[in-house]
């Protein structure tokens, strides 16, 4: 019984930290989409502590390169998960779409770059809104999922669009889908997924984060 509560105070508290961000103003065009960088190793993350300090030095330089290069005709937002870059935001033309690229692709360590730019005018604030509020309840999806690990995933949302990061299994993967898709909100999923065995899972993972049945 005291697991349950702990779960349910837990996903409480997901789905409050994104309404939060949602009514948040925005400080700049170009966004680090990672968690916080305190410096701190993800508990029950499957990315070796290299890959993590990697991913966050991507998401860094490449937002300070796309600034300098690109100011403020452009809002980005780049995540990184494995040294695989994300770009999602809203460019004014084609041409910014594949500098936005261009750049992302010179920055140390970048081994990928999805480029999911829309060419389009910035959304509004209740498009903003509801992307957090979207991403916030299809995390609090997979944390309710005992056959998933939560940490194992970045989630990402924009214009209704859920991207999905992470270092999975094949079970997990269409698992995790099938929990976006049927989010009340999410138009698309895009999995941007790393996909790995069932052994190397069991290799890899904390036994905490082993496949739970």
């Amino acid at each position: 019984m005291k697991s349950i509560v702990s779960h349910g105070r837990l996903t409480l508290a997901i789905l409050s930290v994104a309404a939060a961000a949602a009514v948040l103003p925005a400080c700049a065009p170009l966004a680090v989409g990672g968690a916080a960088l305190t410096g701190a190793m993800l508990v029950g993350d499957r990315r070796s502590s290299g890959s993590q300090l990697d991913d966050q030095g991507i998401e860094l330089r490449a937002a300070s390169r796309l600034r300098d290069q690109m100011g403020s005709r452009a809002r980005i937002s780049v995540t990184s998960y494995n040294r695989r870059a994300l770009l999602t935001g809203e460019v004014a033309n084609t041409r910014d779409k594949e500098l936005a690229e261009s750049i992302v692709k010179q920055v140390d360590n970048v081994q990928v770059v999805h480029n999911e730019l829309d060419v389009a005018n910035s959304p509004s604030f209740t498009e903003k809104a509801e992307d957090s509020l979207l991403t916030g309840k299809v995390k609090a999806g997979l944390l309710d999922t005992k056959q998933l690990s939560s940490n194992a995933f970045k989630v990402v949302t924009e214009r209704g669009t859920v991207f999905l990061m992470g270092r999975v299994t094949q079970r997990e993967a269409d698992l995790a889908t099938q929990v976006a898709r049927t989010t009340k909100g999410a138009q698309r999923v895009v999995r941007l997924l790393e996909i790995i065995s069932e052994e190397e899972l069991l290799r890899i993972a904390p036994k905490s984060d082993a496949p739970k049945q």
